[in-house]
């Protein structure tokens, strides 16, 4: 068993990494650019005693996935499942977008994951399953949200035109959305920690389930699209925020 998670050191990225590491079964992390965060998570997940390798690359980049490739496939593993978690936030109205950057954050937010899947398919088997975190600002629009809901309604669309491709050759792929989760990429969306303390009070209440997502509700579930078991579901968003998106 072996699994590749980007932006798999900080934040729902990690979250997941944890859930789905193993003692001595391969697990890749790849990041972007916090080299202190990356070895406080390989140390923690090599504590568990899971075969941890960390890739530093820039997944919005076709050279960024291509490095990714390489070094997965510098170790001889065949993967058993990726997790495209990194995003890019930046936070901006559309109209008042600049253009570079907002073309920028929709390559790593959506166009990321073919350059990922196309590059890493030499490394994938029969079985090997596929998630791609969404949320629910690729369908309901958010204040400032633009780059990165757009980016991630683009690459749910390559989702279901992926399964055409995937499929035959036993590959699956999905998304999942976690709700709301308090992780420092929200306070770097709204501008202050102090500002998405109140955004996580307002979202706990208003929540139909009545609190927060955590790390298990996500986790879990993309655990379980890993498994065998799910192997006849194909090119799903399956949305876990206790009922945000469908009631309120």
């Amino acid at each position: 068993m072996a699994h590749l998670i980007t932006g798999g050191t900080k934040g729902i990225g990690f979250a997941i990494a944890k859930r789905l590491s193993k003692k001595g079964e391969d697990i890749f992390l790849a990041y972007h650019s916090d080299d202190a965060a990356a070895a406080e998570a390989k140390s923690a997940l090599e504590a568990e005693g899971a075969l941890t390798h960390l890739i530093k690359a820039d997944v919005g980049t076709i050279e960024g996935a291509t490095s990714i490739h390489n070094a997965v496939a510098g170790t001889g593993v065949t993967l058993t499942g990726i997790v495209h978690s990194a995003a890019l936030i930046y936070p901006t109205t559309l109209l008042d977008a600049d253009l570079e950057k907002f073309t920028r954050a929709v390559e790593t937010n959506g166009l990321s994951l073919l350059y990922l899947v196309q590059k890493l398919l030499p490394a994938m088997d029969q079985g090997t399953s596929i998630v791609f975190i969404t949320s629910g600002g690729a369908r309901i629009p958010q204040p400032r949200y633009g780059a990165l809901g757009v980016g991630k309604a683009l690459a749910e669309s390559i989702v279901r035109y992926l399964v055409m491709e995937l499929a035959p050759k036993g590959i699956r792929i999905n998304g999942v959305a976690p709700g709301l989760v308090a992780t420092t990429s929200v306070a770097d969306m709204v501008g202050s920690q102090e500002t998405a303390d109140r955004l996580f009070e307002k979202a706990a209440k208003s929540n139909p389930s009545g609190r927060m997502s955590k790390d298990s509700d996500y986790a879990s579930l993309v655990e379980y699209l890993m498994s065998p078991e799910a192997e006849f579901i194909q090119g799903q968003v399956i949305s876990a925020t206790g009922g945000v998106g469908v009631i309120g």
